[in-house]
């Protein structure tokens, strides 16, 4: 009996070492998948310098294989990912393929126009999310999807891994709060993909007026919730690691205070300060860098915290930690001008600015929410397309 348990835990051991070492096959690698239905069609794609298939990008690799493609969409950072944060990417024309870049900037309601959209057929998804409500890519490909919706237009989502898929943390956005930085009735952390959120959005409709996209994934292969993917191409100018990835959802929110959370300097996301904060060992100077022109607290000497010597572990085990923003509002002692407006935007819900103001730590905020995540994994579970 012992010789057998033994056989099986044996067993066991090599599925999930074999399961963890199975390499990811993305969904713009499977083009026998998709590549029928692209033929006879005007694309159009929606995609930046992540979209890259391989050391080529999908669109060349559309090219090279003869397939008509019209139109580029551009989100925030630009086509080439170089652009600030919330910087006006206006439209022009990919200078290595021809390809006219069409900026989701520049329409009305951030929509492409009726003629961008009678130019194509189908448009093809392929961009890097990182799963973050307040990370603007998702909110692109959903107005898309009501463009696409309004204008009878196919999308096709190559769907990609989210690097922080592993869970869900975070209050849900109250919708009074909905903004370019928040959209969807969705928390801070909302593990889902690309695609299962597109089809999420169909099912809870809520497009504009209920309407309906014609949406087809492409899955990957080989993932599941628990893979730990890491990203091959950082997926903007100030996500440049993993570590920036995992920290992102509790550092976020210094970009509504007059903190630094590091833009402008090697660790963006994984850092922390101010001049006026005192008992730090560790400081910085926000310096103009490409992706950060003009960072917060630019050329002043900052003193706070480096998290970036934390381990991925320590850093999943917290989820969405409030625990540095209430440090730096504690240190600052600014009252309410430590916050913006911004705040509410980025958090999505007015009870966790006043938790902070009356003193509660980070795990009594954290309980909050709690009940809401429980109930957005119910909600949720009809979309997702690989094992939790």
């Amino acid at each position: 009996m012992k010789n057998i348990l033994v056989i099986i835990l044996t067993l066991c051991y090599c599925i999930l070492c074999q399961a963890q070492t199975e390499q990811v096959i993305l969904g713009n690698e499977q083009i026998s998948a998709y590549f029928p239905l692209l033929k006879g069609k005007r694309i159009a794609v929606f995609s930046n310098h992540t979209g890259m298939i391989g050391n080529k990008h999908t669109i060349d690799v559309l090219l090279e294989n003869k397939l008509n493609v019209v139109a580029i969409f551009s989100p925030e950072h630009g086509f080439r990912g170089n652009a600030d944060a919330g910087e006006h990417v206006s439209s022009s024309v990919d200078s290595k393929t021809g390809v006219p870049i069409l900026s989701l900037y520049d329409g009305k309601a951030g929509k492409p126009s009726e003629e961008s959209m009678r130019k194509f057929d189908v448009l093809l998804v392929d961009i890097q999310d990182v799963g973050l409500r307040f990370y603007t890519y998702y909110i692109s490909m959903v107005k898309l999807m009501d463009a696409c919706a309004e204008y009878n237009r196919k999308m096709i989502i190559l769907d990609r891994p989210n690097p922080n898929g592993h869970y869900v943390d975070g209050p849900i956005l109250d919708m009074k709060y909905k903004s370019g930085v928040g959209w969807l009735p969705i928390p801070v952390v909302h593990g889902m993909t690309l695609g299962e959120l597109a089809l999420m959005v169909n099912g809870e409709k809520w497009l504009p007026a209920s309407k309906e996209c014609d949406v087809t994934v492409i899955k990957c292969k080989n993932y599941t919730h628990h893979s730990l993917y890491q990203l091959p191409v950082a997926p903007s100018p100030n996500l440049p690691n993993m570590k920036a990835i995992y920290l992102y959802p509790s550092t976020c929110y210094f970009e509504a205070t007059p903190v630094s959370l590091g833009r402008g300097t090697s660790l963006p996301f994984q850092i922390y300060g101010h001049p006026n904060m005192r008992g730090y060992d560790y400081s910085f100077t926000p310096k103009s860098v490409p992706g950060a022109k003009n960072p917060p607290q630019l050329d002043k000497l900052c003193y706070g915290k480096d998290l970036s010597g934390l381990s991925d572990k320590e850093i999943w085990e917290k989820g969405v930690d409030l625990s540095y923003v209430i440090d730096a509002y504690t240190n600052l002692n600014m009252g309410e001008h430590f916050f913006r407006p911004f705040f509410e935007l980025l958090i999505g819900t007015d009870y966790v600015r006043k938790m902070i103001i009356q003193g509660k730590s980070a795990d009594e905020i954290k309980a909050m929410w709690k009940d809401d995540v429980e109930k957005f994994k119910v909600q949720r579970k009809p979309y997702l397309l690989y094992a939790e």
